[in-house]
């Protein structure tokens, strides 16, 4: 298990709505990176559409939101059309932040095994290191918990 996502850092990575984006550029204030699964599917849809519906209290407590998934640019921006989302989402179709997050897992689909995201948030402070992560996140009850500790940030 590698220890490199313990700080804010990436390369600049295809995003919405500007094109690219690194997690270098939002040092300076808190940072929630969330990783799901994929785009328009129910539970990434309704992880989404919490962080969405709470996104003004994440402003309110400083905080930045980030979505990352496998899904392509394109897909992204669509997803984001759709549901009104006020926060980037970085496609990472090399999985260079998935594999630095550690979140790629062996899953069980319909019997067969495949390798794909671990639902997984992550809170980084200010400077850019990692006060708390969330592993195995399921969707009720998730997005509260997280901005109950964005809030408790000093």
């Amino acid at each position: 298990m590698t220890d490199s996502y313990r700080e804010l850092h990436s390369p600049a990575l295809p995003a919405t709505p500007d094109g690219q984006l690194s997690l270098d550029d939002l040092r300076g204030q808190p940072v929630i990176v969330y990783f799901y699964p994929r785009d328009n599917t129910p539970g990434c849809t309704r992880q989404g559409e919490g962080f969405r519906d709470h996104y003004a209290a994440f402003r309110e407590a400083g905080c930045a939101i980030v979505g990352v998934s496998r899904d392509t640019l394109a897909s992204h921006q669509k997803f984001a059309a759709k549901f009104d989302f006020p926060f980037p989402l970085i496609s990472d179709s090399d999985e260079i932040l998935c594999r630095q997050f550690d979140v790629i897992k062996e899953k069980n689909m319909y019997g067969k095994k495949v390798l794909g995201i671990e639902r997984s948030t992550f809170l980084f402070d200010a400077a850019g290191q990692l006060v708390k992560e969330w592993r195995k996140v399921r969707v009720p009850g998730h997005v509260e918990a997280v901005l109950e500790a964005a809030q408790a940030l000093d």
